[in-house]
């Protein structure tokens, strides 16, 4: 029997933990609140197309008051050489609670999603842990991961088999740290020298490519085989295949090019049989919202017509990993 292609969304949520280091309050505000906004519209764009998706959240937006969210501050703190990075520092800025303060809280949201069956919550840390910044270490990055685990279990969620490191900072050498805590699938990045993360910022010429390649294909369609998924190590990385770039006025007239840009690359994943990984944030969708959703409901008409065509099928990036799993098991139980 063929293998039937896989099309996979993860999301980032983190609302101003992600952002406060780069953006004054005042300047990515509106992003910010429209992400609360967009929240529920793609929940309810996924139950009515049976769209399964990862939802990465930041640890710190499940508290609704800043009373309990300093008290599940973890013990071993990361020693940024940048204090700039630290939501610990950033802290002393927050309001009160979600109602006085929506861009640092998200319990009221993370609710909602919990609520959807075929919504995965994972983990992007719980304080938007930056894993390749100078001063940092992988001690501070264990206190960090098993307080998501923890506060996660305490909100009544299912064990946490997922994580997406903020920023795809990924450190290999924290990977046996997440599998020891039963973390045991990850999004890698696209295999190519565009994506390569390093923690200072990209050159100009570099995010210059990166931006053409979202509406000309020069890195390739960045699709893959489920059993290449399997590391050695025992962990699943599901790589991204392509980031779905915010709405741009400026460049409006190119927003076709782009849209077929993926969906050439999810037509490709269903004919093959093989894996393609969509994700953004929600606070991308926050300005311009009419015009992101237009996209996205694209995006999934497209992959609404290769599941007839197809068989092509929506899956969470634990889902992925089960079926891996079932399959690595099968194979053996017939050798």
């Amino acid at each position: 029997m063929s293998e039937k292609g896989i099309f996979v969304i993860s999301l980032d949520f983190e609302l101003n933990w992600g952002v406060h280091d780069r953006f004054p309050n005042e300047r990515y505000r509106k992003n910010l609140l429209g992400a609360r906004e967009v929240i529920p519209i793609l929940l309810q764009r996924f139950k009515e197309h049976q769209i399964h998706a990862t939802w990465a959240i930041v640890g710190l937006l499940f508290f609704s008051k800043k009373e309990q969210m300093v008290k599940e501050i973890p013990d071993l703190l990361p020693d940024y050489d940048d204090i700039k990075l630290s939501a610990y520092a950033h802290m002393k800025n927050i309001g009160l609670n979600e109602m006085e303060d929506p861009i640092h809280y998200g319990s009221s949201l993370v609710k909602l999603i919990q609520k959807e069956s075929t919504q995965e919550i994972a983990s992007h840390t719980f304080s938007h842990y930056y894993c390749l910044a100078k001063g940092q270490n992988q001690k501070a990055f264990e206190a960090d991961t098993k307080q998501a685990i923890k506060v996660a279990k305490r909100k009544g969620l299912p064990a946490m088999n997922s994580i997406v490191f903020p920023r795809n900072q990924i450190n290999t050498h924290y990977l046996e740290t997440c599998k020891q805590l039963g973390i045991t699938v990850y999004r890698g990045c696209e295999d190519h020298w565009l994506y390569k993360v390093i923690h200072k910022k990209d050159g100009l010429l570099k995010r210059t490519i990166r931006l053409l390649d979202s509406y000309i294909n020069i890195s390739g369609h960045h699709i893959y085989g489920i059993e290449s998924l399997l590391e050695t190590n025992g962990m699943v990385n599901i790589p991204s295949s392509r980031f779905l770039r915010p709405y741009s006025k400026r460049l409006r007239y190119l927003e076709p090019i782009k849209l077929n840009r993926i969906k050439m690359a999810m037509t490709k994943a269903a004919q093959e049989g093989r894996v393609f990984h969509l994700w953004w944030h929600p606070h991308n969708f926050g300005i311009c919202m009419k015009e992101n959703l237009q996209v996205l409901d694209s995006v999934i008409d497209h992959f609404l017509t290769l599941q007839e065509q197809y068989g092509m099928k929506s899956m969470s990036m634990n889902e992925v990993r089960e079926k891996l799993i079932l399959e690595q098991t099968s194979i053996s139980y017939y050798k």
